[in-house]
């Protein structure tokens, strides 16, 4: 099987901040200037945890169904526009060879989802948005930020819940954030700075 990170990895761009900017608009700013001693510290420190539970504070009090919306046509737009085509074609070539793929990424499931469908993934691993029961998001993260460490633990417990722990594992990342995952692999393959080539034996991880 092979797990994909999405940011940097699957794309050749962050899609966070703008998936962030068009959901949230100018409250976005708003939230960052009202924390801005948190949102400095977390810049200080590169906690990009704390960063992304802070940004999240903007979206309070949205219809989940209108970020859902949102989310779908901005999953579009990256597949249409934002791929990386060796690490796209690494996707594809993966699924021609009947092994299950997944996307294990920070990004918000908003988008992730449709983008997996999109990209006929089987499953996606991501970071959530909090809702309450009305569908009203709450502008905090519904569990952690599914970077570093949590990508493994995500990551361990799929496999695991489907008794597919002994599978031989294929991962693609690109950041520190993927350090976990790719430690977890027979096949840890770093993508930053790299062209994938066609054929996968060429690979050197």
């Amino acid at each position: 099987m092979a797990a994909f990170d999405l940011d940097g990895t699957l794309t050749r761009r962050d899609c966070v901040t703008p998936f962030l900017r068009r959901a949230g608009g100018s409250r976005l700013w708003r939230t960052l200037v009202w924390n801005a001693p948190a949102v400095a510290t977390s810049l200080a420190r590169r906690d990009r945890d704390r960063l992304k539970k802070i940004a999240a504070g903007a979206l309070r009090g949205l219809a989940e169904d209108e970020i859902d919306r949102l989310g779908r046509a901005f999953a579009e737009q990256v597949a249409a526009s934002w791929l990386r085509d060796d690490t796209h074609s690494r996707l594809a070539w993966h699924r021609s060879q009947g092994d299950t793929t997944l996307i294990v990424s920070a990004s918000f499931e908003a988008y992730v989802r449709p983008l997996g469908a999109l990209l006929g993934v089987d499953d996606v691993l991501c970071t959530r948005l909090e809702a309450d029961a009305g569908g009203v998001l709450t502008g905090r993260l519904d569990g952690e930020n599914c970077r570093g460490l949590e990508k493994a633990v995500r990551l361990e417990a799929w496999l695991r819940d489907r008794g597919l722990a002994g599978t031989e594992l294929w991962a693609y990342g690109d950041s520190a954030g993927d350090e976990e995952m790719l430690a977890m692999a027979a096949r840890p393959i770093r993508v930053r700075g790299v062209k994938l080539t066609a054929d996968p034996v060429s690979v050197r991880s």
